[in-house]
């Protein structure tokens, strides 16, 4: 070894006394530096409690009107009146339409003056009859004759009638298709008239519901153009055979419409509520899959623990849970994806949250 190697080696081995001194000196210090940017993640929680959880059935259904007819008319006339306007609300019995039906008056008022003289002559006859004056026969004749005008003075008015077009039912018109001094046609369209104080929605369930469906059972709706309205009913009617193809059946119930919101042909969401269980439950969103188990995050003196846990049945949003933590667990259900197991958590729950907006609220 060389004599410059052997003189250096005492400075080399202070060097790394000194080395060695610093790092020992820093480390605490590095430890509380790195303790004082340690995350804390902000998070939301629920206290897991037992609430109803309720077998729904569920479907999409149409909307048809209680009853519905296209107004036309039997023969083919000029129109001569016209006594609505598109959308109006009718009664049974109220006039719509009159037809060129000036002929057909005149034609009745002709055959009232014939049948009444006619039935006066009848009676003269009687009474001849009765002294012997004149023959059987003679008086037979006049009778059939008066029956004969009564007949067509019945068919008359008959089509009289029909040359004036009234509803045949309570309900709502839809848009009109004729003019007044058009000519229309025997069978034209003149409007439509759907009665939707009641609507029935018709809908479809798998087969293997039919045990579970039964007449009167209440049914709820929800449709797109009332997002926040749920529309109650009850099913009328269970169709009697079930579709060989889709192996469904087709089940039809009754929704009150009394405000006329519901119209026929709109599409239903349709809710059938089955067996109300009490169990234990958490939001959809509190809840990490991760291969075939799931999890949830806890909260214990702002610390988070993964705990595995075992799920049931599902609703929109809703999950009950069957084993794997005990109510009155506080379960966090946003910031989660955030977190790992041991993670610094603050809580701040909705409550706090409002609190806060409040109070910034009055401050401005």
């Amino acid at each position: 070894m060389p004599a410059s190697f052997s003189n250096r080696i005492p400075l080399f081995f202070l060097l790394a006394l000194v080395i060695a001194l610093i790092v020992y000196l820093q480390w605490p210090q590095q430890k509380v530096e790195k303790a004082k940017h340690k995350r804390v993640i902000a998070v939301k929680t629920v206290t897991l409690a037992q609430a109803e959880f309720k077998n729904v059935i569920e479907s999409i259904g149409t909307t048809r009107a209680k009853e519905q007819v296209e107004l036309t008319s039997k023969y083919a006339d000029v129109v001569d009146e016209i006594f609505f306007d598109d959308g109006l609300i009718v009664k049974k019995g109220d006039l719509l339409v009159r037809l060129g039906s000036k002929e057909a008056r005149s034609k009745v008022k002709e055959l009232e003056a014939n049948l009444a003289e006619s039935m006066l002559q009848l009676t003269r006859y009687q009474d001849l009859l009765k002294r012997k004056a004149t023959s059987k026969s003679l008086v037979d004749q006049q009778n059939a004759k008066t029956m004969a005008i009564e007949a067509q003075l019945q068919s008359a008015q008959t089509k009289l009638d029909y040359l004036t077009i009234t509803a045949p039912f309570d309900g709502v018109l839809g848009f009109r298709q004729i003019s007044v001094g058009s000519y229309i046609g025997s069978g034209d369209q003149i409007a439509r008239l759907d009665n939707i104080s009641t609507v029935k929605v018709d809908f479809s369930l798998p087969e293997r519901y039919l045990p579970l469906v039964s007449v009167g059972q209440v049914i709820q709706a929800s449709s797109a153009a009332y997002q926040s309205e749920l529309f109650t009913g009850n099913v009328t009617s269970i169709d009697s055979r079930v579709d060989a193809i889709t192996r469904t059946i087709k089940v039809r119930a009754e929704i009150e419409n009394a405000d006329y919101k519901l119209r026929a042909g709109m599409l239903l969401n349709v809710h059938i509520d089955q067996q109300v269980d009490t169990v234990l439950q958490l939001p959809e969103s509190a809840i990490i899959p991760i291969e075939d188990k799931h999890y949830v995050y806890v909260a214990d003196n702002n610390v988070a623990k993964r705990i595995a846990i075992t799920i049931g049945r599902r609703q929109p949003g809703i999950v009950e849970v069957v084993d794997g933590i005990a109510e009155g667990t506080e379960v966090i259900v946003e910031g989660a994806l955030k977190l790992r197991d041991g993670s610094d958590i603050s809580i701040i729950n909705q409550a706090t949250l409002a609190n806060e907006r409040v109070s910034k609220e009055e401050s401005e």
